[in-house]
């Protein structure tokens, strides 16, 4: 193999559990997003944008969509002839096999893969993050700072601080100090768990780590302390950026929700950094006569006979007469049947909300989320909750 200066580990494994029905039966980063797109397209397309062409995604939980929509990385010309995508799940040796025991154990089992195009640095990203990022310029500030490690990180707001790993760093952007989730925060910049490693100093703390029987195998519980803690040159990048972790229904919602919204800060339609995505193999999109569509994305293959309000169609949707949807996202294959009526819902992919059924609140502020492959909307018009 070619040899690479940068080579990217993706971390694709994570259950997201929180998400409850949207991942019974697909890993988070195969969750669709915004009608056309699924989470992990982000950072697969960042690495494109990035002109990093050799990325390792690594896969745990229930991957088979996730393998299957990524085949040959084409989709974000990352079928590079001395690179290319490659799914890298966990696998069984000589002495057995496990399940990747954690972020840093995760690259430490693909050590191998990483070796063999003899990189100078390796960048660490998550496939369940919503941004756009130029990685090149991480890596040039890397380069200038003469770090062994570069942590991309953000400012959030002090309540929410404890909710990730928060470093202290000086003028420079030098880290002085790293606590991951502290209960009481001494400061506000987070890391967003996007790292540029040199590959020398990354190998070693990993096999390191892999010896310590009390680690937990995690980047920022283990590897990162240890590093400081040897004296290694740590740095923060700040990114300014739309960073989202769409880690709860409430942030998957609000941030689909978030691109009907034209002066949102998250915006898809910009002709620089574009989002590339596996889903282009459907036919256009149908609005029948009498049918009403307002301030919706209607994706491609969709059929929308009824009348759409405020809504994300993914593509494939159908939507017969007498439908209607408001403030919902359908995800790829939903499907309303006729005088359905549908508000502030979440419907699975190839689901279907029954005929003359009511789904969702229109009142309230709940959402309803149903899950793949469900038959739903049971509840006929004219309860008490219409």
């Amino acid at each position: 193999m070619r040899k690479q200066e940068c080579v990217a580990m993706l971390l694709a494994g994570g259950q997201g559990s929180r998400l409850g029905a949207l991942t019974r039966n697909i890993a988070k980063p195969a969750v669709a997003f915004g009608g056309k797109y699924r989470i992990i397209d982000f950072s697969l397309s960042n690495c494109t944008n990035s002109n990093i062409h050799t990325v390792g995604v690594l896969t745990q939980y229930k991957p088979l969509l996730l393998n299957s929509y990524i085949g040959t990385g084409a989709a974000w010309d990352l079928d590079d002839a001395y690179g290319g995508v490659f799914v890298l799940p966990p696998y069984a040796t000589e002495a057995g096999g496990q399940w990747y025991q954690g972020t840093a154990d995760a690259i430490f089992q693909n050590v191998d893969f990483i070796d063999s195009y003899d990189p100078q640095y390796v960048l660490v990203i998550s496939g369940d993050h919503l941004y756009k990022m130029d990685y090149s310029l991480m890596l040039d500030f890397h380069k200038q700072t003469g770090a062994d490690l570069t942590i991309s990180v953000m400012e959030v707001a002090w309540e929410d601080a404890g909710r990730f790993g928060i470093l202290t760093a000086d003028r420079d952007g030098r880290i002085s100090k790293f606590a991951e989730k502290p209960s009481c925060p001494d400061s506000n910049l987070a890391s967003m768990g996007i790292y540029v490693f040199n590959w020398n100093v990354l190998k070693e703390a990993l096999i390191k780590d892999s010896f310590d029987t009390q680690s937990d195998h995690d980047f920022g519980k283990n590897v990162i302390p240890m590093l400081l803690g040897e004296g290694k040159k740590l740095y923060a990048y700040t990114f300014t950026g739309y960073w989202q972790d769409v880690g709860t229904i409430d942030s998957y919602y609000n941030t689909n929700m978030e691109l009907l919204d034209p002066d949102s800060q998250f915006n898809i339609f910009e002709e620089d950094m574009r989002i590339f995505s596996n889903s282009n193999i459907y036919p256009p999109h149908y609005i029948g006569h009498g049918a009403a569509v307002e301030n919706s994305l209607i994706c491609n293959g969709s059929r929308v006979l009824g009348d759409v309000k405020s809504s994300i169609l993914s593509f494939d949707v159908s939507i017969e007469e007498g439908a209607s949807v408001a403030d919902s996202i359908l995800l790829p294959g939903a499907s309303v049947k006729k005088g359905a009526q549908v508000f502030r819902s979440i419907v699975g992919e190839n689901s279907t909300v029954a005929a003359n059924s009511v789904l969702g609140n229109r009142k309230g502020r709940e959402i309803t989320v149903i899950g793949d492959n469900e038959l739903a909307g049971n509840r006929q018009k004219g309860g008490a909750h219409e």
